[in-house]
């Protein structure tokens, strides 16, 4: 009984990955943004040093750091990570157990990982940032009739082509054909990691899920309408209040034609106290009353309210689950 409800509590968290449509259109967009950003960078800004101990910082730097700020921008840009940070500034992670704490993490890193990945992969197929700076590293004995009184200084200078013995300039394409194959064979086999491991997560998740196939679907499409419509009248709600407060400071408001409609239809814009607004931020998972499903926050908090049960609000919004 303990492992199924793991394996349940922690598939609410993983099916936060893949249950909409919108996400992997973004992943998508994402991936081919950077692919494209990639190939501007290796025209117009990738200059390898062609410099002995430069030429490998040089060119992991040139794989590495877009990846880690891309990881950066991703975490930061995702929501659940803020409903983390929400959840534990304002109930601690009290109700947040070991095992959806991890799979949480999972799914805001499984996100985050999309575009930095690809960046990596792009980088290592086209093979430049490599050859670079693994250049020095070549086992010049293994280069049949190269000198061997010829350093690493020489080899690093290769891929410039600047520097080189006319004599030796003639190993060149034999070089690059042994690093690019390294590089790509790295960046085939990342692909193939990847691939498999988005595989078995969609298995597990289908394998593990609570749901039948079509509830899962009418969940994704109830938390994508909350989204907009939430998003949507916040903006109303924000800007009648505004206008309300503007009114009473200078006496009048100046509403364009789309805003005094909206005043008129709404006349006026209540706001909404910090408990109701923390209680419906942060962390949720998947759960039922009374055979209902719960399908949000803001869905508990309507069907709590409903019934005018403070107590029970109390303590109930306070549970992720």
């Amino acid at each position: 009984m303990a492992a199924a409800a793991l394996v349940t509590e922690n598939f609410k968290f993983v099916s936060l990955f893949f249950k909409s449509k919108d996400v992997m259109i973004f992943n998508g967009l994402i991936a081919l943004g950077t692919v494209a950003g990639q190939t501007a960078y290796n025209v117009f800004a990738f200059h390898c040093p062609c410099s002995s101990g430069r030429n490998y910082r040089y060119g992991l730097a040139a794989i590495g750091v877009p990846a880690l700020a891309f990881f950066l921008v991703g975490i930061m840009m995702n929501k659940n990570t803020w409903d983390l940070v929400s959840e534990c500034r304002l109930r601690n992670c009290r109700k947040l157990s070991a095992a959806a704490a991890f799979a949480l993490h999972g799914t805001i890193i499984g996100r985050a990982v999309v575009a930095p990945l690809t960046w990596v992969v792009i980088s290592l197929l086209q093979g430049q940032a490599y050859t670079c700076a693994f250049s020095e590293f070549v086992n010049s004995s293994a280069l049949v009739g190269f000198p061997h009184d010829q350093g690493s200084e020489v080899m690093a200078k290769f891929p410039c082509k600047e520097g080189v013995p006319t004599e030796l300039q003639g190993f060149w394409p034999e070089i690059e054909r042994q690093l690019k194959y390294e590089s790509q064979l790295i960046g085939w086999l990342l692909v193939a990691g990847t691939s498999l491991a988005v595989f078995l997560m969609l298995c597990m998740k289908r394998c593990s899920s609570p749901l039948g196939y079509l509830q899962e679907d009418y969940w994704s499409e109830y938390r994508s309408s909350e989204k907009s419509l939430f998003e949507r009248t916040a903006a109303v709600h924000a800007r009648l209040l505004a206008a309300e407060n503007i009114k009473s400071f200078f006496g009048f408001v100046a509403l364009d034609k789309e805003e005094k409609e909206q005043a008129a239809e709404y006349e006026t814009a209540t706001p909404i106290c910090s408990t109701n607004w923390n209680r419906v931020t942060g962390v949720y998972l998947y759960r039922e009353k009374n055979d209902l499903p719960l399908y949000s926050r803001l869905n508990k908090w309507a069907t709590y309210n409903q019934e005018h049960n403070e107590e029970a609000m109390e303590k109930e919004m306070d549970m992720i689950y």
